[in-house]
């Protein structure tokens, strides 16, 4: 699964173009309400072409098995013409429109990158415990640089390369310098693991370097 996908394989990253969307669809639902052929009905034709206008992008932006979508779905399915079968129906899309403008996703996709990342560095643990210091050293540095990348997209900050990602990161006050030079440092030790320099370091360099790295992942991302 891509570090920028949910379970439902729909992207996490918040789109200008669905918060539009959900924004016509908010105005598609106040007219419904405002054309209403009485206090207690709705019109089952706007209804049924604004909900399932609605499923469609709960669909993409949440998933199947969200949720919002579910009871979104459920609403739909028992819906018979009433209003207050209407507002619940509402209610629910409210809601998704709330979350989603408020960042949810970003931070659900914060706590799936930091459970996966934690799964590399299990590999990298397991690795190292069989004795394969080397490859272990390598896919510790790559849990690294996935996690600055999530780091930078948390906080709005242009991915590059890790030193840049790393120096961009210090300047926004996320870590201090110390921070910063011991990055700087498990990169190199990732960069002589990568290109054969195997006695630049010894096994227990790598097991501190993966109970580093772990330290900081559950702290700046879980």
């Amino acid at each position: 699964m891509s570090l920028s996908q949910n379970k439902g394989g729909v992207d996490l990253k918040y789109d200008p173009i669905i918060k539009k969307r959900f924004d016509e669809l908010a105005e598609k639902a106040r007219i419904l309400e405002q054309t209403k052929p009485s206090e207690r009905s709705v019109d089952l034709e706007k209804y049924y072409e604004w909900a399932t206008l609605v499923l469609s992008l709960l669909e993409r932006v949440f998933g199947k098995d969200s949720p919002h979508y579910v009871k979104f779905e459920k609403s739909y399915d028992g819906f018979h013409g009433l209003d207050a079968q209407f507002q619940k129906s509402r209610g629910i899309f409210n809601a998704a429109k709330e979350d989603y403008e408020g960042g949810y996703l970003l931070k659900v996709r914060t706590l799936i990158s930091a459970e996966l990342l934690d799964s590399v560095l299990d590999q990298a643990s397991e690795l190292l415990d069989a004795g394969y210091k080397d490859p272990a050293c390598v896919i510790a540095g790559v849990a690294l640089e996935n996690a600055l990348k999530e780091l930078c997209n948390k906080n709005n900050v242009t991915q590059g390369k890790l030193d840049k990602m790393n120096a961009d990161l210090y300047k926004l006050g996320l870590y201090n310098s110390g921070m910063q030079k011991q990055i700087t440092a498990w990169a190199d030790r990732r960069n002589d693991a990568a290109h054969g320099n195997w006695d630049a370091y010894t096994k227990e360099d790598v097991k501190n370097m993966i109970e580093g790295i772990n330290r900081f992942i559950a702290e700046h991302l879980s």
